[in-house]
């Protein structure tokens, strides 16, 4: 009896071998948020540098147009602090960026201030907010993928919309964090970007100049530019970026025209994940920080993560 058991024992154990070798433990991919904005300014060469050094599977990026259609890369379709800092010269302190030209986007810093957010952000005085030709040369010798979010919208955010959206952000109310998100969202709005068409052909430009065709995804809230891209080039990825909690991960996606959906990390679970995954969509949550979030989503079957700090995402993910 006793010999049979250990012949059964050591039968499932050459089976489970084998299970593991065939299907290999899934990779995460790592997604460094605007480059790797707790380390280094957000969206700029330093940051992607950073990201690009420490092992980043993809750069996540943020893109507006200047007035003489530059693509440039901005989370916000504005300039202000403490992500860029005025010239001395400059009334104000915000501007938007397609009233500007290059040359005048570029008089700001957009690395002198540390972002009150990150304490373990490292200031470079002097930096200029890059372009997408700038980001595609820096990476070009390296096999790392970019993620590219157009900034746009149809229409104006109230402040009551912009109010909620920090509350889901997670920033205190009433915080200077809070009060700054607020008033660069009631900035933006249909005239802070070219139309969807127009967009997609000057981000499509550079993608083909660049053969970077295979390394993009394109990333929106607004669904538009998704639709418009794929209308003149099917054969780029689409993320359909989303913080609705309440409808499924599938019928964004398909509302999107998208291959992949993108959430809000706290809208994540399992089964939304597991819907997704049978629908044939990759699932790419943002933005998570704390290992505490990162188990979660490991759990939840995640096909990549979008951090701010993809080094320490890096180092959890390869603990495990």
């Amino acid at each position: 009896m006793m010999k049979k058991t250990m012949q059964s024992l050591v039968a499932a154990g050459a089976l489970a071998a084998s299970l593991m070798a065939a299907e290999p433990t899934k990779k995460i991919e790592v997604h460094g948020h605007r480059g790797a904005r707790a380390m280094r300014p957000e969206n700029t060469l330093p940051a992607f540098e950073y990201a690009i050094g420490i092992g980043v599977d993809v750069l996540e990026l943020d893109m507006a147009v200047t007035k003489d259609n530059v693509v440039v890369i901005s989370h916000d379709p504005i300039l202000r602090a403490p992500v860029c800092s005025p010239p001395a010269s400059y009334k104000g302190s915000m501007a938007v960026i397609r009233q500007l030209t290059l040359a005048e986007v570029r008089e700001w810093d957009c690395g002198k201030v540390r972002n009150p957010e990150f304490a373990t952000q490292t200031p470079v005085p002097g930096t200029k907010m890059p372009t997408l030709d700038e980001v595609f040369q820096l990476a070009a010798k390296s096999k790392v993928k970019f993620n590219i979010e157009t900034k746009i919208t149809a229409e104006r955010t109230t402040k009551e919309r912009a109010l909620a959206m920090v509350v889901r952000l997670g920033l205190a109310p009433g915080s200077e964090a809070a009060k700054n998100a607020v008033d660069a969202m009631m900035a933006i709005g249909p005239d802070s970007a070219p139309s969807p068409e127009e967009f997609v052909k000057l981000v499509l430009a550079k993608i083909r100049q660049y053969h970077v065709e295979d390394r993009i995804i394109l990333q929106s809230f607004d669904f538009r530019t998704l639709h418009a891209m794929k209308k003149i080039a099917p054969e780029i990825q689409l993320s359909a970026l989303t913080t609705d909690g309440k409808k499924s991960f599938v019928e964004m996606a398909q509302e999107a025209g998208a291959q992949i959906i993108s959430p809000v990390y706290q809208t994540v679970t399992p089964e939304k994940v597991k819907a997704a995954h049978a629908a044939g969509l990759s699932v790419v949550p943002w933005t998570a920080n704390r290992p505490a979030d990162w188990d979660k989503l490991v759990a939840a079957g995640v096909d990549a993560i979008i951090s701010d700090d993809p080094a320490s995402l890096i180092a959890y993910l390869k603990s495990k």
